[in-house]
């Protein structure tokens, strides 16, 4: 019965037709603009295809979230640091199949093992270990977690929770797209452990602040993460930084099929015809434009683009009103001395005012690694997904590691040898009732697409997989118009356990 009504396998959104020709019978040209996940994904999909692609990236390397570049210590080691630590879930069907691309069996990935909350008032918990098809994975969570004692859950409000079990693409969010996450959250009368513990701690893993994100979007990432996942809570993490492990082969292979590479190339305008316009006034044309670009990168192009709004006014309107979300703040530290040796490689953080995960890197990365055993220190990330604003880098640095010494007692002694600190904030917002004005990937602008993880779409995507699935339905899209076969798109089941008509 937990079988069938589980429904755990993967869900094929759209099928292969071998029917069809694989490649483009006439000469087709596209631009990128983006190189991250989106961008790339696109990119090399479309030149597999026989489309003639330039990639336009204007940052100097590729990646985008994802990216990775250089850095030199103290002492003269060279270290690859990014924008933050990211977890490969097995339910990432579509960038997985990219990544098969470079790496047919993903050697490159392993998983990073369990992956506690941890917080000074209560102990850790975990989703490791769980029961990997639903509904027994959330019943064996009932019943083995100190933070959901049947005593204290007498008050939580059986009806207000059932829309996290009957997920519906249109239902859900026509009814809580203008509701806040914190107030769903709030009428669940959840007892306040288990609100601290697990709903809150995944519900800011999104880079959004809970009074301001929609509880349709986070209905939509529980659904896809843990109640219609069939691959389990597990993930997996590169054992090599991104840029050795991913974007070097990546490009390698797109590059070979012909297409085009342009980092530190900032696009100031896209006009119908379709024209690219670079800062240095060098313009691009070509019959399809994908804008994979960051939201709020997106959202400057767009205005730039006088001719956009005449020939596209809703998606001009759309993209105006884009948003990205607080900032972000990562920082790296390089310490003289390890970390208890049961501390779990990524840690996600409870009840901190600026600290939400920890990740200790040379656990899992060979450099990382090497250089930690030579010193016998360790390399430590800190990761705020939804940092206060207005303050500088080295001020969330000291924050963050002021909270950590309180919930790792032992890092308290620890000299930093070198700290690498950021603060980003290009993540996007997915404010209350914002999905209704959201641009999809197909839009009112004949030959333009958008791609990213910021893009409505029409099935459970989140983070990576989202960034990597709209693109490969932009390409799909403009494949159709060339009467050549799709690429095959994945997701999880995309109908709650209890949604109506299933």
């Amino acid at each position: 019965m937990i079988r069938r009504l589980g429904g755990e396998r993967a869900h094929r959104v759209v099928r292969s037709r071998p029917d069809l020709p694989r490649t483009v019978a006439t000469p087709v040209t596209a631009v990128v603009v983006g190189g991250g996940i989106a961008g790339v994904t696109a990119a090399l999909l479309l030149a597999e295809r026989g489309v003639r692609v330039t990639l336009l990236e204007r940052a100097a390397q590729l990646g985008g979230r994802l990216a990775a570049w250089p850095s030199t210590l103290p002492d003269g080691t060279r270290h690859m640091v990014e924008h933050g630590f990211h977890g490969f879930f097995r339910q990432y069907y579509n960038w997985r199949n990219v990544l098969r691309r470079i790496d047919p069996t993903l050697s490159f990935l392993q998983p990073a093992g369990r992956y506690p909350i941890i917080s000074q008032e209560w102990p850790e918990e975990s989703f490791a270990g769980l029961p990997k098809t639903p509904p027994a994975n959330l019943l064996a969570l009932l019943a083995r977690s100190p933070s959901m004692r049947l005593r204290e859950l007498r008050g939580l409000d059986g009806t207000a929770a059932l829309p996290l079990l009957s997920y519906d693409r249109d239902e859900t969010y026509r009814n809580f797209d203008d509701v806040s996450a914190k107030d769903f959250l709030d009428s669940l009368g959840m007892p306040p452990r288990a609100r601290a513990m697990l709903f809150d701690v995944f519900a800011h893993s999104f880079f959004n602040h809970q009074e301001d994100m929609s509880a349709a979007e986070m209905l939509m990432q529980f659904h896809f993460y843990f109640l219609r996942n069939p691959e389990g809570l597990d993930f997996d993490a590169p054992t090599q930084d991104y840029e050795t492990a991913i974007w070097t082969p990546l490009a390698r292979q797109f590059e070979a099929l012909g297409g085009e590479i342009r980092t530190g190339a900032t696009v100031e305008s896209v006009e119908p015809g379709w024209t690219v316009t670079l800062d240095d006034g060098e313009r691009l044309t070509a019959d399809h434009v994908v804008l994979a670009a960051d939201p709020g990168a997106a959202r400057t192009i767009a205005a730039a683009s006088p001719g956009l709004a005449g020939h596209a006014p809703e998606l001009a309107a759309q993209l105006a009103a884009i948003e990205t979300t607080a900032p972000y703040a990562v920082s790296r530290l390089w310490t003289d001395r390890d970390c208890r040796p049961e501390r779990a490689v990524f840690s996600s953080v409870s009840r901190e005012a600026t600290l939400d995960s920890v990740t200790l890197y040379h656990r899992i990365e060979r450099g990382a690694g090497q250089w930690a055993r030579r010193i016998g220190g360790s390399v430590i990330e800190l990761h705020a997904y939804a940092a206060p604003t207005g303050l500088e880098a080295a001020e969330l640095t000291k924050r963050m590691w002021t909270e950590l010494g309180g919930l790792w007692p032992e890092t308290v002694d620890m000299t930093i040898l070198h700290v690498e600190e950021r603060v980003g904030q290009d993540a996007p917002a997915f404010n209350v009732g914002s999905d209704a004005g959201r641009p999809g990937v197909v839009t009112d602008a004949d030959g333009l697409y958008l791609a990213g993880d910021w893009v409505r779409m029409p099935f459970p995507s989140a983070l990576m997989e989202r960034a990597a699935a709209s693109a490969i339905l932009a390409v799909n899209a403009i494949l159709e118009r060339y009467g050549v076969g799709p690429n095959q798109v994945w997701s999880v089941a995309p109908r709650g356990l209890l949604a109506r008509g299933r």
